[in-house]
């Protein structure tokens, strides 16, 4: 099912024997443009800890209770290792936090989710010790490319000839947690416009500079079905979208 991430953030977050919190962020990877991780705030129950959630232990959104159920108990996300989110999460901590869940590395594997194309439920698999010594190596010198949903929120977008607006939010699928869509404010360029752009139609992101360019024209984004927030997103639509812009829909790759 497809989401507005923004609805998503203050859903409760429920284990197996309890609620643990709600969730405050995402964090999401700018090579696959996949939500890796919910942040949930444990409240009451952990007074000052944020945990990490990650989408192979999470069941279906109850829209309706604004819940989601978790395949984890209480315990184990107690002792799950710690993190501060005011800083960049290292390939290290990542590797730390799959070990102790039993879950298999996204990163090193041909598919979305590592060994699957979708994230749960998904068990660590047995590995060789060369094996294990190569991720080892990979961890320790590659860079996660780990982003906040919420501090890009606000990025300017850039067409191929000036700005076009800003990130207001993002669609997600929570059927593989791959980000489909950002939701493009227009207002300062073109007032009383939302449009969606597609991650696979950026050519490239400036984290530093709070900047994202993408590969099209202002006068086609201008043209292009305009998106309503009001209303659900329908593959009607999103077909239109993909035809307007030529390009092939995500469901038919």
């Amino acid at each position: 099912m497809i989401h507005n991430l923004s609805d998503l953030k203050g859903f409760g977050i429920k284990a197996t024997n309890g609620e643990i919190g709600e969730v405050t962020d995402f964090y999401f990877d700018d090579d696959r443009w996949t939500i890796r991780y919910l942040v949930v705030d444990t409240g009451k129950w952990l007074p000052g800890r944020q945990v990490l959630i990650s989408p192979i232990s999470l069941g279906k959104a109850d829209r309706a209770n604004r819940r989601i159920q978790v395949d984890l108990t209480m315990e184990q996300i107690k002792n799950s290792p710690g993190i501060e989110t005011d800083k960049p999460v290292s390939r290290q901590y990542e590797a730390s936090y799959f070990d102790y869940y039993g879950y298999p590395y996204y990163w090193t594997g041909p598919y979305l989710w590592g060994p699957a194309a979708y994230p749960g439920p998904l068990v660590m698999p047995e590995r060789t010790q060369a094996e294990g010594e190569a991720i080892r190596r990979e961890q320790e010198s590659s860079d996660p490319h780990l982003h906040s949903a919420r501090e890009v929120r606000g990025y300017y977008i850039e067409a191929a000839d000036g700005d076009i607006g800003h990130v207001e939010d993002f669609i997600v699928d929570d059927e593989d947690w791959a980000i489909r869509y950002m939701v493009v404010d227009t207002r300062n360029w073109w007032p009383g416009k939302k449009v969606l752009v597609s991650p696979q139609w950026i050519e490239r992101a400036s984290w530093h500079d709070s900047r994202v360019y993408v590969n099209l024209a202002r006068s086609d984004i201008q043209e292009a079905p305009e998106y309503d927030t009001n209303r659900p997103l329908s593959r009607d639509y999103e077909s239109s979208l993909h035809r307007h812009y030529r390009r092939a829909p995500y469901w038919e790759r």
